[in-house]
């Protein structure tokens, strides 16, 4: 399948990405993740090993889609909501539950 990463054409199949990444430790996930293989790499550092580019080059969208046509899951990392901070009276109705009504 022919893909444009970094405005240069790529013409890539499933079976050449996972050849490629065979035997490449993956970094620390920090973003935007795919699973090659059984294992979770960063999209970034799969593209910087499947375009022989600097990771500053791409960005990690263009992979991701590149990677999702080609069939792989790809993950994107969502930083969860903080907690509501409740005051001390609220904290402690919380604990307690509501009234049963009757």
């Amino acid at each position: 399948m022919r893909f444009v990463i970094a405005r240069y054409p790529f013409d890539l199949t499933k079976l050449e990405v996972e050849e490629k990444m065979k035997g490449v430790k993956p970094e620390a996930v920090t973003g935007a993740s795919v699973i090659i293989s059984r294992r979770t790499y960063p999209v970034k550092q799969v593209g910087e090993v499947i375009t022989r580019q600097d990771r500053r080059d791409f960005t990690a969208a263009e992979v991701t889609r590149a990677l999702a046509r080609l069939g792989f899951t790809c993950r994107d990392l969502t930083v969860p909501a903080p907690a509501p901070v409740l005051s001390p009276v609220e904290a402690a109705s919380a604990l307690l539950g509501s009234p049963s009504g009757s």
